[in-house]
């Protein structure tokens, strides 16, 4: 095994691990890593864009409120309050890094999503997180501090214990080279975990193949909290069909009149909510879901026709082109869309500053839950929080360089390499708890579904786990190891919540309690 030092370890590159890295290296020498090309994150994937109090007719307290309503009554409101009011200045400095918004005669262009009661979206036309991630990868490749490692799967967070107070500290983390096949241990006096989202538990989902939940898997085992992974947003318009990462069709489009209508062509939404097709997320997803057992069929529509054809080609050209590509034409027939695992609101648990329950351990972005989101997240604030909870973790730096920790136990791996027999199970159980955990931890649940999956997945786990200590490591088997835990821990909330609120429907509790349930869904190993 090799070892390696570094003061601040960064674990993922999409838009927390990135901003975090450039205003820590202020302070610090700091050393990125990813599992795949840097470019390879959710942030390049984000369509609609970024929420921040820029308009004349918006104000904090309607973007406070806004968040607030979509919460359903778990947001964290001096959490929400934070993140609103400091958003304009990320947002800004964004735009230094050499982000461009889209702009209309020199104004920046704000776009409006469900949920929101202003126009208040800043976009980069429809491929908002392709031109962050851009940028933000130029800077940190232009920073002296930064230094920035592909191909590195992080195995595991190292615990061990602080040299002045003998509590237990995250020292650093275990990382594969998946190229060469060497281990290295990296140890650093910070590290932050910026490692993304959990949705390839799913069968369907917008997220792309590196979101296997490693970030919340490895917390957790690390013994840090993590709370409300119940949960799971997902995104109503994914393109039909929504095989492998799907594409999704922003809510932006919603936002400039676009209307999702049944097989018939009735609208779906009405009588619905009274936002129509620009309710929140989760009664739109559970709306089309009701409508696809109902009718049985394998969609419903989105009609962009209220949308001007020179607006829709202007505003969403990647959306027109792909629908192009696959021989449909959004200006003149509707588009087919059916649900897929989009965001996880829950996550590691972290404090106003980005700090998790295990001293040296910070996280941001999706992979964190500040309580900003509480059970439901608001269209767009995704990619403000990750920026504004980078920053104040970056604030951290110096005083986490005073602090210095003893290196603990490292586990230990086998030596042996897996055979095609055992990569080819492997897959099948991969494939097996994403089908699992669609039927039975998804849009809709029930206490007979969840303690199945629950059961099934225990199953799993034990032999995957036994896997991992007979062979040597693979990019395959810390996926799998992390998708099991992740999806253990959201069934666990799951089965916690004994209501429906938010993105957490269960048939046998359908109503919410605010009596018992006004709460975080707190989890530690």
């Amino acid at each position: 095994m090799n070892q390696n030092d570094t003061e601040v370890l960064v674990i993922g590159s999409g838009i927390a691990g990135l901003t975090f890295a450039l205003r820590a290296a202020d302070h610090a020498a700091v050393l990125l890593v990813t599992k795949k090309e840097r470019a390879a994150s959710s942030t390049n994937y984000a369509q609609g864009g970024i929420a921040a109090v820029m308009g004349p007719d918006d104000s904090f307290e309607l973007h406070v409120a806004d968040t607030l309503v979509a919460g359903a009554g778990l947001c964290h409101r001096d959490a929400v309050e934070q993140l609103v009011r400091e958003g304009p200045a990320r947002v800004r400095e964004l735009m230094d890094w050499g982000v461009r918004f889209t702009r209309e005669r020199e104004t920046l262009s704000l776009g409006r999503e469900g949920g929101h009661s202003r126009r208040r979206i800043l976009h980069a036309h429809d491929l908002t997180g392709r031109e962050i991630e851009q940028a933000l990868l130029q800077a940190v490749a232009d920073h002296p501090n930064v230094e920035l490692l592909e191909d590195q799967h992080a195995i595991d967070v190292v615990v061990g214990t602080d040299v002045e107070s003998g509590e237990r500290r995250c020292v650093g983390a275990l990382v594969l080279n998946h190229r060469t096949g060497v281990v290295t241990l990296i140890r650093a006096r910070m590290v932050m975990l910026a490692t993304g989202g959990i949705g390839q538990a799913y069968r369907h989902t917008t997220n792309p193949e590196i979101a296997t939940g490693d970030g919340v898997a490895m917390a957790f085992r690390a013994g840090a909290e993590v709370r409300n992974l119940e949960f799971v947003q997902f995104h109503p318009t994914a393109l039909y069909p929504a095989e492998g990462r799907a594409f999704l069709i922003s809510e932006a489009v919603r936002g400039e009149g676009a209307i999702l209508r049944k097989l018939d062509g009735e609208p779906l939404m009405n009588g619905v909510h009274p936002l129509g097709s620009l309710a929140p997320r989760d009664i739109v997803a559970r709306a089309i879901d009701a409508e696809l057992k109902r009718s049985g069929a394998p969609h419903v529509w989105l009609d962009l026709s209220p949308i001007r054809a020179d607006r829709l080609r202007e505003w969403f050209p990647n959306i027109v082109a792909e629908c192009e590509a696959r021989g449909i034409r959004p200006d003149r027939e509707p588009i087919p869309v059916v649900p897929a695992a989009h965001y996880s609101c829950g996550g590691v648990y972290t404090d106003a500053d980005g700090r998790t329950t295990l001293p040296g351990l910070y996280a941001a972005g999706e992979v964190a839950c500040t309580g900003v989101h509480g059970a439901n997240r608001l269209a767009s604030n995704s990619l403000l929080e990750a920026v504004v909870y980078s920053y104040r973790a970056a604030r951290q730096v110096p005083g986490e360089l005073t602090r210095q920790g003893a290196l603990g136990a490292v586990p230990s791996f086998g030596a042996a390499s897996a055979t095609e027999a055992d990569r080819a199970a492997a897959d099948r159980m991969r494939e097996r708890l994403r089908n699992l955990m669609w039927e039975d931890a998804g849009i809709i649940r029930s206490n007979e579904r969840l303690e199945r999956a629950a059961r099934q997945i225990a199953e799993m786990r034990a032999k995957a786990a036994a896997d991992a200590v007979a062979f040597a490591p693979s990019p395959e088997s810390i996926e799998l190891l992390n998708l099991l835990d992740t999806a253990e821990l959201v069934v666990r909330c799951a089965r916690e919540r004994r209501e429906s609120r938010g993105l957490n429907f269960n048939t046998n509790y359908p109503y919410r309690d605010n009596e018992n349930c006004l709460r975080d869904t707190v989890v530690k190993n």
